[in-house]
């Protein structure tokens, strides 16, 4: 009997399901992706408290992703050098050392989009602040 192969859909939604299901693993694994949701989700709530613009919200919502996929690309480059080198090896430690080096040049990009974005609002709120202090 011929296997059927599933239809381009479901083939679709299966990927999507892998993607998901690797995501969820990373999430469980690794503290710093954690550590970066929650950092996300903290930007996310004083992007809405000040009213960010539709152009801000695309900087600050492309720097959170671009931290999420370094983070994620890190833990893969991980896993896969943990699977070929379980001992120490200085081309592993060589090729670990890159990719964190990777989520570091993103995380500073990201804070620097955040420096940007957020400084005049935040200068705004100080501003307001020392008005009504007394």
């Amino acid at each position: 009997m011929e296997k059927t192969r599933p239809s381009f859909i479901r083939q679709r939604a299966n990927s999507f399901g892998y993607a998901v299901k690797g995501i969820a693993a990373a999430f469980r694994s690794e503290v710093n992706l954690r550590w970066h949701v929650l950092s996300a989700g903290l930007v996310v709530a004083l992007g809405l408290y000040v009213r960010l613009t539709t152009v801000e919200w695309a900087l600050v919502c492309a720097a959170i992703g671009l931290v999420w996929m370094a983070e994620l690309f890190n833990t893969a480059i991980e896993v896969v050098v943990n699977l070929v080198s379980p001992d120490r090896h200085p081309l592993a430690g060589k090729a670990k050392d890159i990719a964190a080096g990777a989520v570091l040049i993103a995380s500073l990009t990201a804070a620097a989009v955040g420096l940007l974005v957020f400084w005049p609002y935040l200068l705004q709120l100080v501003e307001i602040t020392s008005k009504h202090s007394f």
